[in-house]
């Protein structure tokens, strides 16, 4: 088939790679968002999945909103049979989506109808699932709630955080998206319903919903952290500053502490929640590069009954 595949970040990069490589299919243009300010010089820099069509020599799309009519008229022109699409990160319309002929078909990172949304992988870890996974599915005018072509399961490990869990998943998925492009050519796949139970919802996670609430159990702590990591990063506050919160690992022996209550020993810094305590691995300083916390904790000489929070 004829396609051109949508997608942004670095997660959509394997899948571009997958197609461009395979000899069934022809990969006539990518559609990406605009250049975004980024580095310490906010200067205006492509997108990863952008970059990556540029070495491969395909045409690159990048339509401010994909309503407009340039690039509607450029994707008639192109005339794709199909359009695969992995985290592109904004919504089509419908007449974007009547364009190709067996329409759009999305690569997205759970196990639908769970997690339908922009963030599936964090909520995931956020509310303890065990098993996640990816599935594709037909673009329609819903939020992710097309029909699924197919589906591939991982298993969300102890220590996950969220970048861990989508680069797996974006290697796995990169295989599933190509295998569902030869299904929908040679006629074999066909796409089947959602069911209506089993709904939740991902909205994305906002750097308000990562403030650490140091009175929730240590487990929810723990989650919210691997969560968070690597974007937008968890975080809480002290003395008056923002401290991000890199990686914590629970430490059930520990039940002296109160919420928020910091104990920095030797070569450890432990801080209570609201069942046990969990041990400060990594942090970051406010405009620092994230550290030991056993070095932060020397550097900034925590006191007797010092607090994370408020």
């Amino acid at each position: 088939m004829k396609l051109v595949f949508a997608g942004t970040p670095e997660v959509a990069v394997p899948a571009l790679d997958a197609l461009i490589a395979s000899e069934r299919h022809e990969v006539a243009a990518v559609v990406t968002r605009p250049d975004a300010p980024a580095g310490r010089g906010r200067h205006l820099v492509a997108s990863p999945v952008a970059q990556r069509a540029q070495e491969a020599g395909i045409e690159v799309l990048k339509p401010a909103r994909p309503r407009d009519e340039d690039f509607l008229a450029r994707l008639r022109e192109i005339a794709p049979d199909c359009c695969p699409v992995v985290a592109y990160g904004a919504l089509l319309p419908k007449a974007a989506l009547e364009v190709p002929a067996r329409g759009w078909v999305n690569l997205h990172f759970s196990l639908l109808p769970a997690w339908r949304g922009a963030a599936p992988v964090q909520h995931a870890i956020m509310s303890g699932d065990e098993m996640t996974g990816a599935a594709t599915f037909l673009i329609e005018e819903g939020l992710d709630s097309g029909p699924v072509y197919g589906v591939l399961t991982e298993p969300v490990r102890p220590t996950d955080t969220s970048g861990d869990l989508l680069t797996r998943l974006a290697f796995a998925g990169a295989g599933l998206l190509l295998a569902t492009m030869d299904g929908i050519e040679d006629g074999t796949l066909h796409a089947v319903p959602q069911p209506a139970e089993g709904v939740s919802h991902a909205p994305k996670v906002t750097v308000e919903d990562a403030h650490v609430d140091f009175s929730a159990p240590a487990l929810r702590v723990d989650r919210m952290v691997r969560g968070c990591t690597p974007a937008p990063g968890a975080w809480t506050a002290f003395r008056g500053e923002r401290l991000k919160l890199v990686q914590v690992t629970p430490a059930p022996g520990r039940t002296d502490l109160a919420p928020g209550e910091l104990d920095a020993g030797k070569h450890s810094v432990h801080a209570g929640t609201g069942s046990h305590a969990v041990e400060l691995v990594w942090v970051q300083p406010q405009g620092k590069k994230p550290m030991r916390a056993a070095d932060w904790a020397r550097g900034v000489r925590i006191g007797p009954g010092e607090t994370l929070g408020a």
